[in-house]
């Protein structure tokens, strides 16, 4: 039996065809390997010193570019330990908040004995308490209270960890100050929470946020209105003897109005430590 010549010519030409795109193929990949690389001869020390001048520059995007490539390409030199916290640093100025979070949390992972690991939870707790706040928070004084509790209670945690752990940081004190700051935010924060639920009536609901604070954040301006909630609570809700067991708190705690307006007056946001 004989083979149809021409169906035999077109079996060869699709072959030629493919063996020619096949060859097109690998000829575009070898010149992308051979496309030269501008930063192979370069060391980790230049790396880092491109990244220094970058961060100095306020460059950060191309402070984060040099600094991985720094850890990609010398992940055993020492240079590359500290990229990873200069990374965390360069994505906390660059406002990537999640990205500086998550950097920090592999330096204090991959190093946790490192003497700047302090410095690690510090930025944490500064990309949390900066994280929540708006854009336009940076032109318009506004009550953060009224954010993101949970990046609140995070900055608060992250900051607590650092003065336990390492209370002979420079950071501690910056730290302290911080938490007594999300402390009262967090605090005023339960307040307008309990302050909403009066106004509807709800007052077993607003008792318990006005409890809350007092467990919680008891030295804070809030905790006497916190008292205050109770009391009203408990009387609309004919609890008289836990009533009078809030006011008897209340009582014997008083606030000065000029104690209460100092305190009012150190909730402003603290200074940032380099």
């Amino acid at each position: 039996m004989f083979n149809n010549p021409h169906l035999i010519d077109s079996q060869f030409m699709m072959r030629i065809f493919s063996v020619l795109i096949l060859s097109l193929f690998l000829l575009a990949c070898s010149d992308d390997d051979v496309k030269e690389d501008p930063y192979a001869d370069w060391t980790a020390q230049e790396f880092y010193d491109e990244a220094t001048d970058a961060l100095d520059a306020g460059e950060f995007e191309k402070a984060i570019t040099n600094l991985e490539n720094l850890e990609a390409r010398f992940p055993f030199n020492p240079y590359a330990r500290q990229a990873q916290l200069d990374i965390a640093y360069a994505y906390y100025k660059f406002d990537e908040p999640e990205s500086a979070i998550s950097a920090a949390d592999r330096f204090i992972r991959l190093n946790p004995r490192d003497p700047h690991v302090d410095y690690a939870w510090y930025l944490k707790g500064l990309a949390d308490y900066n994280r929540g706040v708006g854009f336009l928070d940076s032109f318009f004084t506004r009550d953060i209270s009224l954010h993101d509790n949970k990046s609140m209670q995070q900055a608060l945690s992250n900051f607590s960890t650092l003065v336990e752990r390492y209370p002979q940081s420079r950071y501690a004190a910056n730290s302290y100050q911080h938490m007594i700051f999300l402390r009262n935010k967090l605090a005023k924060a339960e307040l307008h929470a309990a302050n909403y639920y009066m106004k509807r009536k709800a007052w077993l609901a607003a008792a318990r946020r006005g409890q809350y604070i007092i467990e919680n954040y008891p030295t804070t301006p809030a905790s006497r209105e916190a008292l205050e909630v109770m009391v009203k609570s408990y009387t609309e809700l004919g609890l008289s003897d836990l009533a009078a067991d809030a006011q008897s708190v209340l009582d014997k705690n008083p606030l000065p109005e000029e104690q209460l307006a100092v305190a009012d007056d150190s909730l402003d946001s603290p200074e940032i430590s380099d």
